[in-house]
């Protein structure tokens, strides 16, 4: 019997010190496919994902770099995406984040070598432009029930510290029940400094990260546009799902369309991981959602965002918790415990 899932492909923050030697535990058997992807690497003078991920050990200034942290992530989700079971059939893809690059190769929008081009190259002009940051801040309780008036409140507060001369502060992205907010060093120290704070609910920082989402990266959009041409780019094989809901279907899509939505709108435009999640559960009406490795942190969200639309009537953290003990439809690849359940 087949299973219909949609693949959601983690973004950057993914690759953390239990991670390391994730292609060496799950993927010895794709050595073809990093070879490839070490080949890039090299020609650049750059060193090979799998030295990386082979690493002795984990270094947090090292490996949580744009240039490190997207082509390990990449390599990682994608080989996942690689490794699923026969019987499930993927009905639509998805990502969060730089999760759309992987998105486009999972997909069949770009080959493999392609795609990991796209990652490698956009890591490499974040970092070296870093470009302010970003940190992330819960807008829904320990319920995980929606709270449209609390988000209201803290957009309220985006608007009027970005109003504010020599401030700027925006969403970057909203993800599931947390809001992932960015802005030059002004705007973030502004919100850290207003933002309510309890037990449960802070804002956190995330290191080496720019202020993805923004018109701030109006300049690395522009470079990426001049280095990754639009003929890389072609007809998915599996339905897309971007990072404003819109769908890009198999044999209608306008690949010179996809390039500049990859390289405009989705680099400097606030990217809408909820909507995505919520489209591919009302279009697509799958078994499963399957998030792909490295990492667990993004269930977290795909379930809130599960929520926030009441799928198949879930209305809180227990409702979820509950479903996933009687029949587990969501699924992070990077646990062993569900992993074996797909691959």
């Amino acid at each position: 019997m087949t299973r219909r899932a949609v693949l959601i492909c983690p973004g950057r923050g993914t690759y953390n010190k239990t991670e390391l030697g994730y292609l060496a535990r799950h993927h010895g058997d794709k050595p073809d496919l990093l070879a490839r992807f070490d080949a890039i690497r090299a020609a650049e003078g750059q060193e090979t994902v799998t030295a990386l991920d082979g690493a002795a050990r984990f270094q947090t200034a090292k490996h949580t770099r744009g240039d490190i942290a997207s082509p390990l992530i990449y390599a990682s989700s994608l080989a996942d995406a690689q490794a699923l079971a026969e019987d499930i059939e993927i009905v639509a893809v998805t990502g969060n984040s730089m999760g759309w690059y992987i998105a486009l190769a999972a997909g069949g929008a770009l080959s493999a070598e392609d795609g990991f081009r796209v990652v490698n190259t956009m890591g490499h002009l974040m970092q070296e432009a870093s470009i302010g940051g970003q940190l992330v801040y819960p807008v829904v309780g320990e319920t995980w029930r929606p709270d449209p008036a609390r988000k209201s409140d803290l957009m309220a507060l985006v608007a009027e510290i970005n109003a504010r001369e020599n401030h700027t502060l925006a969403l970057s992205i909203d993800l599931g029940g947390m809001l992932v907010l960015a802005g030059d060093e002004p705007g973030l120290s502004a919100f850290e400094a207003a933002a309510p704070k309890d037990a449960t609910r802070a804002p956190l920082r995330l290191p080496n990260h720019a202020a993805f989402h923004t018109e701030m990266q109006t300049p690395v959009a522009k470079q990426g546009r001049g280095l990754l041409p639009p003929e890389m780019f072609g007809q998915p094989k599996a339905p897309l799902i971007d990072g404003r809901g819109a769908i890009w279907w198999p044999y209608a899509t306008d690949p010179a369309a996809l390039w500049d939505y990859t390289l405009g709108h989705q680099v400097i435009e606030p990217y809408d991981l909820t909507r995505a999640v919520t489209v591919a559960a009302r279009e697509f009406a799958p078994d499963l959602f399957i998030v792909t490795g490295p990492g667990t942190t993004l269930g977290g969200a795909v379930a809130q965002s599960l929520i926030a639309c009441d799928w198949r009537g879930l209305a809180s953290k227990a409702d979820f918790q509950t479903r996933q003990v009687q029949n587990p439809f969501l699924i992070a690849m990077g646990r062993e415990d569900q992993r074996k359940l797909v691959v």
